[in-house]
């Protein structure tokens, strides 16, 4: 039986949860930069994160490898764009590829606040042509060193911290829309987990 302690923590962390706010992780070879996806998702409040793996093999994540994280963050494997563009669409995403181009705009730039999935690529090919053209828009993170890209990881925490900065301006942590009702069922469904 859980102490109240455990309890109150859970529900707490639902009530952060942002179900609005969702990682596409594209083709990721490495499942350790998977895990570290995961361990942010959970630490800003990201309900699921969605495995679009068309080239690759799903990734073996184990319990050591994501601290646990996955048993936080539900994921969501699916091995066509169209059908997870559709899917996202059907729950009122914009979506977001991370690509470095003359018409992206940066992450500074974009109302987070707004439902948003952002698509993270492949350690080596980037976000694939197939999921660029997924995006209703492209992003970049301003970077002034030499290196023009962060790990898979890096980059998606900053874009999520972004997205927390400007829901925390708004209100949005914690999260006003959840009924008490959705509370006590997630914490039936968490403390079986």
């Amino acid at each position: 039986m859980p102490t109240e302690r455990r309890m109150a923590k859970i529900r707490r962390v639902l009530q952060h949860r942002q179900p609005d706010l969702t990682v596409v992780c594209e083709n990721i070879h490495d499942p350790h930069n998977v895990s570290a996806i995961l361990r942010t998702c959970d630490a800003t409040g990201v309900l699921q994160v969605y495995l679009l793996y068309t080239e690759e093999a799903f990734p073996e994540l184990g319990k050591k490898s994501s601290a646990s994280a996955r048993k936080w963050v539900d994921t969501v494997p699916f091995r066509n764009s169209t059908a997870l563009k559709r899917h996202l669409k059907d729950k009122g995403f914009r979506i977001y590829a991370t690509h470095l181009g003359h018409r992206s705009t940066s992450i500074y730039d974009v109302d987070w606040t707004r439902p948003s999935a952002i698509i993270v690529g492949n350690e080596h090919r980037g976000v694939s042509e197939e999921a660029l053209a997924m995006a209703d828009q492209n992003v970049y993170i301003p970077m002034f060193g030499m290196v023009e890209s962060l790990n898979v990881s890096v980059a998606t925490a900053v874009m999520l911290y972004e997205a927390v900065r400007q829901r925390l301006q708004k209100g949005r942590y914690p999260n006003p829309d959840w009924p008490p009702e959705w509370i006590e069922t997630m914490l039936q469904d968490w403390l079986n987990r």
